[in-house]
């Protein structure tokens, strides 16, 4: 796991990949989305994506001193302490920036959901709680690299703590909950196994990554590389006001999210485009829209346009296509951009 004083190659340099980097920006403006799954090959800036929003992630209000990160707006999702500090009025709130909590291939459930010091309990009759990455990742993003090679409990595990905003714990009959809100970011290549297709949709989004077949991109790649290992701190340096202007265009259209209009036009053409594409229950709907509204913000509009929809569709949809036995099923574009044309 990287330390926190590493220097990271600036997200707003990566060469291409607008797919993935856009993916990433729309769950940090609407976590609800439900995270994204990255797919692709090594050497296709899976990582060093992921791991760079640490630059543009948005700034959160917290309680002083709580390991969870409590936010003190959300009195319905807070730890006992929290409560209890908030009831008597004696606290306080600090302003921190987002972070990127990284979960080792190697954690153990323990590891990740914490754990019940029960000698404490028995020893004084009070619970004595040790935090866990869940705890960490709360209000903050998670990032799983090679999801894929993880046991599929500590997999549904996670994806079940994102989806529930809580993380409950309970060992001989004593119990604690607390708030575990979070990004969940995956990544994986595919030559090294795939999830299972249960798991697959639980992921908001999903992005297929591939290498760069231009020269000149390629090329571009090379170059910035060969520049920022040079100087880190220098060419970080110099992408400091693209970077402040791409956070600041994050905050804005976190602020507008909950105002961006959607019609009914919009909820029947995203449920058009489901019932077209065969998706199985709701959620491809729903994302749908959520995705397309956080696009909306994020291009400055005030309503959901069918553009929005196009851009959103393919991350929606693509990894929730049906495949048969033996069949090699992909999600096809153009059908989709006919489609949508189709649409009144």
């Amino acid at each position: 796991m990287p330390s926190e004083n590493h220097v990271f190659f600036p997200f707003v340099a990566i060469v291409g990949q607008d797919e993935m980097k856009r993916a990433l920006l729309l769950n940090i403006i609407d976590p609800g989305i439900g995270g994204v799954l990255v797919r692709g090959e090594k050497g296709t800036a899976k990582s060093t994506a992921i791991r760079s929003l640490a630059q543009v992630l948005p700034e959160t209000e917290q309680m002083e001193g709580c390991p969870f990160h409590c936010d003190p707006a959300d009195t319905g999702n807070m730890c006992p302490e929290c409560a209890e500090k908030l009831a008597s009025g004696e606290f306080n709130t600090v302003i921190v920036p987002m972070r990127v909590v990284e979960l080792p291939l190697s954690a153990t459930e323990d590891r990740i959901v914490g754990t019940m010091d029960l000698e404490h309990v028995l020893q004084t009759g009070r619970r004595r709680f040790e935090p866990g990455v869940l705890a960490q990742a709360n209000r903050n993003l998670l990032y799983v690299d090679e999801v894929n090679l993880l046991e599929d409990h500590i997999v549904d595990l996670l994806l079940d703590s994102a989806a529930m905003g809580t993380n409950y714990v309970e060992r001989e009959g004593v119990s604690f909950s607390h708030p575990s809100k979070f990004i969940l970011v995956g990544s994986m290549n595919p030559e090294e196994g795939e999830l299972r297709p249960q798991l697959l949709d639980r992921f908001g989004l999903c992005v297929e990554v591939a290498g760069e077949r231009s020269v000149d991109r390629r090329a571009a790649v090379v170059m910035r590389r060969l520049d920022f290992d040079r100087d880190p701190a220098a060419y970080t340096e110099s992408c400091s006001e693209t970077t402040e202007d791409l956070s600041e265009r994050i905050r804005l259209a976190r602020e507008r999210l909950d105002d961006v209009e959607v019609g009914m036009d919009i909820v029947v053409a995203a449920s058009e485009i489901a019932v077209h594409f065969d998706m199985e229950g709701m959620r491809a709907d729903i994302t749908l829209i959520r995705a397309a509204r956080a696009n909306a913000a994020f291009e400055g509009r005030g309503a959901v346009v069918k553009e929005d929809l196009a851009a959103v569709a393919p991350l929606v949809l693509e990894h929730r296509v049906r495949r048969r036995p033996f069949e090699n099923a992909s999600f096809d574009r153009r059908e989709l951009e006919d489609f949508l044309r189709s649409l009144s």
